[in-house]
């Protein structure tokens, strides 16, 4: 993607936080064909033993072509879009000042790269499935648990799924907060746009330092 340095973020505090507030990804793969699928997929990051950046894991239907068809000597492309928003000209205090301001459009994202393998063991999909449901019902005052379904039923609906790790390569994050606008001008963004409608504090800390000029 187009990085300018100003907009770059590398700080893993803030790259974690990004997917745990926004798991659900853009997978892009390639087949042998040099096609290429694009599929939402909610991802788990954990910690690489070997060091890096992480491993992203998953699950996908058994039934969805993506974990056989993926290439497994080229890299998966996974995006995790954040908070986004227009930007208006008449957010700008420098708009009164001088004129010279147009509109734009702030973003948050963080793109993952690595070789996808497949998972089908099954130990391996009713842990991992059983981590996932309590990670998202851990906020319900009444959490739904993988053992309140009929044992059968549970066993029948892990067979219609596969498994899907990706070991990442890279892990880059891109924070377009109007870095390059004065503090002014990032004042008067963040009382445009509002706390409900853009909540870019929740995700970030204090934006580096606009670029030199």
């Amino acid at each position: 993607m187009y990085l300018p340095a100003h907009f770059e973020e590398s700080r893993p505090e803030l790259l974690h936080a990004l997917l745990r507030r926004h798991p659900l990804g853009l997978l892009i793969t390639q087949d042998a064909a040099g096609t290429l699928s694009a599929n939402s997929v909610p991802f788990v990051l954990d910690a690489n033993p070997a060091g890096g950046p992480g491993i992203l894991r998953a699950h996908v239907a058994r039934a969805n072509p993506l974990w056989r068809e993926a290439r497994g000597d080229v890299d998966a492309l996974v995006v995790f879009q954040g908070p986004q928003a227009y930007i208006s000209p008449a957010f700008y205090p420098s708009k009164a000042e001088h004129g010279k301001v147009v509109p734009t459009w702030n973003y948050v994202m963080v793109q993952a790269r690595g070789r996808l393998r497949a998972i089908e063991d099954a130990d391996w999909l009713r842990a991992f499935v059983t981590r996932l449901t309590e990670h998202h019902e851990a906020p319900r005052a009444q959490p739904w648990a993988v053992s309140d379904a009929p044992a059968d039923y549970i066993a029948t609906m892990l067979r219609a799924i596969v498994g899907i790790e990706i070991v990442l390569t890279a892990f880059t994050g891109k924070w377009k907060v109007g870095q390059n606008r004065s503090a002014a001008d990032r004042a008067g963004v963040a009382r445009g746009l509002g706390d409900a409608a853009f909540d870019f504090e929740a995700c970030s800390a204090t934006p580096p330092a606009p670029p030199a000029t």
